[in-house]
Formats: C-alpha cells, structure tokens, sequence
C-alpha cells in the first residue's frame, strides 16, 4: 500500500477446500478467497497438496501467511483477492492503478480531480466507482506513458 492508506491486518485464516482461504481481516472484512489461479504459479507449487494447504499460520503482525513449506503470501495480494471475491472488482482495478503508478491518495486525488477521503473510500472498496473515474484512470495513464 502506499502511505496514507488505511493498514489492513489479517486477523484469521483458515483453510477450506478446495484451495480456499477463509480470512477475517483487522476492519472486520470476511471472505472466501479462491486461490486456484494463483495456485498454477510454479513458486506456489507445495500448496497444491491439501494436507500442506490446510497448514496455513498468519504470519507476524498479520502482514501475510504462512505454511511449513516456506510458501508465503503477502496482505497486499490477498487483500486485492478479497476485493474480487466480495464483489469490489472496480475497488481491484482501481487499487492496482494506483499501485503500478506509485500514486498516494493524495496524488490520485490531484490526477483525478478527486477529494483524498474519496480515493480512500474508492481503494478500499466502501464506495463504488464510477464508470467515469476508471475510464478516467486510463486516460492518466495513456498520458503519462513513457
């Protein structure tokens, strides 16, 4: 996350099958994270096997999981599936632009002619975002191409 955003914290997770994570994260948010596709990745290969899976710890702080095998998953990537599986894909895409461009709240309220407490609301999914602002974030990244 980039500074200003609100510190999200796993609180629990447990494993449901098949590679499905429940978590409970530290502002309440619930959800069943399917990690099938991210399970297809060569580096996770060892949670493939259910008995390693179901072996999951949070990890210190609550900044990411853990199981035995030495396979970790940071907040950051489990908090962008969480948005996609509570039906915030537009929180998902939003979130992800800002990341890949490094833009603060601040910043993104500047490029976007938004309110900070708007793009906090919009990045962490408690207001949906309109057609307008995501089309509105290509057309900065368009003009901002390298």
């Amino acid at each position: 996350m980039t500074s200003g955003d609100k510190m999200r914290t796993i609180m629990a997770a447990k494993a449901k099958a098949p590679a499905t994570l429940a978590l409970r994260w530290s502002d309440g948010t619930r959800a069943d994270v399917d990690l099938n596709a991210m399970l297809r990745n060569r580096r996770l290969r060892a949670l493939r096997e259910p008995s390693e899976f179901s072996r999951v710890c949070v990890g210190e702080w609550g900044h990411s999981l853990e199981w035995p095998s030495g396979v970790e998953l940071g907040a950051d990537t489990l908090w962008l599936e969480t948005l996609s599986a509570t039906g915030h894909e537009d929180a998902r895409i939003f979130l992800e632009w800002r990341l890949r461009h490094g833009l603060s709240l601040v910043k993104t309220a500047d490029a976007l002619g938004l309110s900070r407490r708007m793009v906090a609301y919009y990045s962490n999914g408690e207001k949906p975002i309109p057609k307008s602002i995501l089309l509105a974030c290509k057309g900065w990244e368009v003009s901002h191409a390298a």
